[in-house]
């Protein structure tokens, strides 16, 4: 039912039931490697584009969360994705191989918990058993579309983050063993006027913030009342503004702990990533990966609000000097009592 004015509270309690992430080379080498499910020692993964790699990112972690699920493609009532490609390709040739009903989102790298999102509310409403989510990223695919070929070796500054070479998928059924999804926050676009593509952290504050703003006022929750709060890709620019935004508004953000994706993914002192991860796997690796194997039975975490965050701009709506439009979705997601 909807909650407040942005929240949809899942009464059923959908439970995720199954969950799979694929990795690149970087990400094999960063903090969290041992809770990826498989890592791919080279970016281009044998295939003949970097867009073709991209796909078997997030073709490879369906059918490992199917694997994981134990459900098979006949089972799934929907497959929900997106990606940050023009016409989200990745996602579009993957619900090809899959052959199921396609829902095709786009959040850019607020993606992950935009098809959480909506796969719980279709199996809370009681309109799919179950639902297949799941998004992908990869560096070579972003860095073509949105600034320049990694091949043609352009120097970025301290401000610009490192796209995740990633994809995470979920199964989310309306019974069985895994954590729940309890509700989700629904985002609102932010836009205060950055233009600068090599500044998204920035960009996207302002929209996390408002965000978990909108979730403590609609759920009545506080921070304290989450083992773990973490954005999506805010990174080591974006981070800090957010949670001085909070604080200024008077959110105990120090209630809890305040972290995210795109700090986590990655050693940013070790690591040549700037100011650290970013991209529509960012937050689907770190949650579907390592974050939920903590709200195992055995794990250090019982509730933890993911709010992942987006920069909805385009190479066109750059070159037409417009500023960059961001948005973030939150998902709360709890241990199964």
């Amino acid at each position: 039912m909807l909650k407040g004015k942005q929240t949809w509270w899942f009464e059923k309690r959908p439970v995720i039931i199954g969950a799979a992430t694929v990795v690149g080379p970087d990400e094999g080498e960063g903090p969290l490697a041992a809770d990826f499910d498989l890592i791919h020692p080279e970016l281009d993964m044998q295939q003949k584009s970097w867009e073709k790699a991209e796909r078997l990112l997030l073709e490879q972690a369906s059918d490992l969360a199917l694997k994981n699920a134990k459900v098979n493609k006949q089972q799934l009532h929907y497959f929900i994705g997106g990606d940050l490609m023009n016409q989200i390709i990745s996602n579009s040739f993957a619900a090809r191989s899959l052959g199921v009903p396609y829902i095709g989102v786009f959040g850019a790298c607020s993606t992950s918990m935009e098809t959480l999102a909506l796969a719980s509310l279709i199996v809370n409403s009681g309109s799919g058993q179950y639902v297949l989510a799941g998004t992908c990223s990869h560096n070579c695919t972003a860095e073509k579309q949105f600034r320049y070929p990694t091949e043609y070796g352009s120097q970025k500054p301290p401000t610009a983050q490192y796209t995740v070479t990633g994809s995470g998928a979920v199964v989310v059924a309306a019974d069985g063993e895994g954590p729940v999804v309890e509700c989700a926050t629904i985002g609102k676009i932010a836009d205060m006027g950055i233009k600068d593509p090599f500044n998204m952290g920035a960009a996207m504050a302002p929209a996390a913030v408002d965000t978990i703003k909108a979730h403590f006022n609609d759920t009545g929750r506080e921070p304290q009342d989450y083992d773990l709060i973490v954005t999506g890709d805010l990174a080591g620019v974006g981070h800090p503004i957010a949670n001085d935004l909070l604080m200024r508004d008077g959110v105990p953000m120090d209630q809890t702990v305040f972290s995210d994706c795109g700090l986590m993914v990655y050693d940013v002192q070790q690591q040549k990533v700037q100011a650290g991860g970013s991209g529509c796997g960012c937050s689907a690796v770190v949650t579907y990966g390592h974050l939920l194997k903590r709200l195992k039975k055995d794990g250090d975490l019982k509730r933890i609000l993911v709010v992942a965050t987006g920069a909805l701009l385009s190479p066109l709506s750059y070159q037409q000097g417009e500023s960059i439009p961001c948005i973030a979705h939150a998902v709360a997601i709890a241990r199964q009592p």
